[in-house]
């Protein structure tokens, strides 16, 4: 009588495999390593305020004192993993200096996300704080990098435009204005500097809108240099929706889409820097 035996397959194949990144973020990984690890490491300094939300009762300008940090780790992560994206569709030949400035702005948020908690663990604001000579500090290594981050900006302007990004004429206008317009937003973030303070018409905190905190009884600047600021993410969207609605559209009728879509944008940013100067809030509360 036979006796069969049962070959059973070698120990490594009956593990199961490791999940894998999604291949964008594989991407991301290896044309904008700095950028990308910059983005962990606000995702992960997020997970640390939602754990610390429920049990810090401290208040900084009338919100929770883990908001700010919370609000400027999705900020962080966001601004990070976009610009690393707009940064792998350059041609080769700009890659060297795409990821000078990847290095630079991701050098740029960890310094000040560090600064933001730093201050939040200890009970105090980190912007426009004069209150001491450490907090000084603080807030003078904060503009020094939020500088370099605006120069860094500057640089990847000048490279998206002698190097042309891969993709559609509304793609690359879309890269090409919506970093222009960040410049705008930072603009509005150097006059908050300017005046150390975001409120126009009073101290700032107070009543707010809830989570962002911007003032229901005054003008606040914020959402100006919110709207500014993201449209770095607005304006390329707009290309890909452009490209992905019109697929015949010719070019020169795809940019001209994007740089109107892009003068409203700047419209809405600069109606709202103004009305913001009249003392007036975005959203009146009783």
């Amino acid at each position: 009588m036979k006796t069969t035996t049962t070959t059973l397959p070698p120990p490594e194949t009956l593990r199961t495999p490791a999940p894998r990144l999604p291949h964008w973020l594989r991407r991301l990984h290896r044309e904008q390593s700095a950028l990308t690890w910059a983005g962990w490491l606000h995702a992960a300094l997020l997970l640390l305020a939602l754990a610390l939300l429920p049990f810090d009762e401290r208040t900084v300008t009338g919100l929770n004192v883990w908001i700010k940090p919370i609000k400027f780790s999705v900020a962080g992560l966001v601004y990070v993993w976009s610009l690393a994206y707009l940064l792998t569709d350059l041609p080769a030949a700009a890659g060297r200096s795409a990821r000078r400035v990847g290095r630079v702005v991701a050098l740029a948020l960890t310094v000040e996300i560090s600064c933001v908690y730093l201050q939040a663990a200890r009970g105090t604001t980190s912007h426009f704080n004069m209150n001491s000579v450490f907090d000084m500090m603080v807030f003078n290594v904060m503009g020094l990098f939020i500088l370099a981050n605006t120069l860094a900006i500057v640089w990847a302007l000048g490279l998206v435009f002698r190097h042309r990004p891969l993709g559609s004429a509304a793609w690359v206008w879309g890269i090409r204005l919506g970093l222009l317009v960040f410049l705008v937003g930072s603009a509005v973030g150097g006059s908050m500097s300017a005046r150390l303070a975001h409120t126009v018409g009073a101290a700032d905190g107070g009543a707010g809108l809830p989570f962002l905190g911007w003032s229901t009884r005054h003008g606040d600047l914020r959402a100006a240099h919110f709207l500014g600021l993201h449209a770095l993410q607005a304006l390329p969207l707009l290309g890909w929706l452009l490209t992905r609605a019109f697929p015949r559209l010719r070019p020169a009728a795809q940019t001209a889409l994007v740089l109107l879509g892009t003068l409203l944008y700047c419209a809405a940013v600069s109606w709202l820097y103004w009305h913001a100067l009249q003392g007036l809030p975005l959203w009146a509360g009783r």
